[in-house]
């Protein structure tokens, strides 16, 4: 087995395995019985269980932002031509923006084979278990990324107050990691008490309308 191959699968497995148990309820050794591996592995690949962590989030932050970024540059050329009265505004409107942004973003981690709504489980356990080093981690990386789609957000409700701002874009990031990471339960419910079913894409559009509604409420 190559060095390139015990990485993968000490990712996969990790991967699975924080998702459904949680990142303190996992231990490497059990991460390592999975993939095959002995625990001496991952100690060589990533020397500690943080920076395994660590490197799974990276998997999905690395073409996620890849992604993000492009599509920003995009909305940043289609402003200016806009500006210069060469494109319709209306593309730039708040809903369009988090309609690309999860299109592009979200949509885009399926077609490179990372599972959306496993990222959004992992995103959600981040919180929830209070993994401090992946804060840091995820800032000190992909900060700058989250502070241009935060700024363009931010600049698309120049009314709202900036502590306002921060509590609507966490309801908001709430609202999408829960519905994300719950897609298959919410999705069962919906089979069974209305006889229809969802694909990612769909709930996406779905989704976006809701997430500008929840940015844009009044007080």
């Amino acid at each position: 087995m190559s060095q390139l191959d015990t990485v993968n699968r000490i990712l996969d497995a990790a991967e699975v395995l924080f998702a459904e148990r949680g990142f303190t309820e996992t231990s490497l050794r059990t991460i390592t019985s999975t993939a095959g591996v002995n625990l001496a592995a991952v100690n060589y690949h990533f020397g500690s269980k943080k920076e395994l962590i660590q490197a799974v989030f990276e998997r999905f932050l690395t073409p996620f932002t890849e992604n993000l970024d492009r599509e920003l540059s995009r909305r940043k050329a289609l402003e200016k031509q806009v500006q210069d009265g060469t494109a319709d505004g209306e593309a730039l409107a708040l809903d369009d923006l988090l309609q690309s942004l999860y299109q592009v973003a979200l949509a885009g981690l399926a077609k490179e084979g990372r599972d959306p709504k496993r990222f959004m489980r992992l995103l959600g356990l981040a919180y929830t278990q209070s993994q401090g080093h992946l804060r840091r981690f995820i800032v000190s990386r992909y900060g700058e990324s989250y502070r241009q789609i935060a700024g363009q957000l931010a600049q698309a409700l120049p009314h709202v107050d900036p502590v306002t701002f921060y509590w609507r874009l966490y309801f908001m990031l709430g609202a999408t990691i829960f519905s994300l990471s719950s897609f298959d339960a919410i999705e069962a419910i919906l089979r069974e008490d209305f006889g229809a079913e969802s694909s990612l894409e769909e709930t996406l559009a779905r989704l976006a309308p809701a997430a500008a509604a929840m940015l844009t409420a009044h007080e």
